[in-house]
């Protein structure tokens, strides 16, 4: 593809890098994977805890009850059982957080690693076109044969399009058109008029 200037400009097909980058997404894919069962299996340890916690202050409760049934005062206290809740809580929410962080600190380095797998196929991609971009563009830049590079631009700007037949000739195709041959050979920029072909479209300046 190339700009309006001429240059040539880098086209990297979708399906090419997609082709590129399979194992590693594939690779990503399995690493998440691994990191949801690791946050399901978490999410289990969580649900067991909190059970044991209800246990424990059902059981609380009626050691409470029986203690005071049988020496008329409660051993336990409210508080004492809800500094032990409470600790127990704590504990819970520190394994939380370091398995989250650890979480993150894996995700984040598969991201990474992703980015730069990444960043190498691009750069292969480039390398690989780079060379017949710079063909195709010192063949653009290229000085055309002597005395047929002067085209004017003094023809009309409006005008219609010709599709050439067999046996067209720019002489012919002007006297059709009611346009001229030398119009029609500076709008279309033909170096050598003698060699169009049936089937090329044609600008025509001033051509009805």
């Amino acid at each position: 593809m190339f700009g309006r200037k001429g240059s040539p400009r880098l086209a990297i097909s979708g399906a090419a890098l997609a082709l590129v980058l399979a194992p590693s997404r594939a690779g990503a894919q399995n690493e998440v994977a691994d990191l949801r069962e690791d946050v399901r299996g978490l999410t289990q340890r969580l649900g067991e805890l909190s059970l044991r916690v209800e246990q424990l202050e059902h059981d609380n409760a009626e050691l409470r009850a029986r203690l005071a049934a049988e020496h008329g005062r409660d051993v336990v206290t409210a508080a004492q059982l809800n500094g032990a809740v409470a600790d127990l809580n704590t504990s819970i929410k520190a394994a939380v957080d370091g398995s989250r962080d650890e979480i993150l600190h894996r995700v984040a380095r598969q991201m990474e690693v992703l980015a730069k797998q990444t960043n190498a196929a691009l750069d292969a991609l480039a390398r690989s076109q780079a060379a017949p971009a710079a063909q195709v563009s010192a063949a653009a830049a290229a000085p055309a044969p002597a005395g047929k590079a002067d085209f004017g631009t003094a023809y009309p700007k409006e005008g219609i399009t010709y599709t050439v037949q067999k046996g067209d000739s720019i002489g012919a195709i002007a006297k059709k058109t009611g346009s001229k041959a030398q119009d029609i050979i500076d709008a279309n920029k033909l170096l050598d008029p003698s060699r169009i072909q049936a089937g090329q479209t044609l600008f025509i300046p001033g051509g009805k």
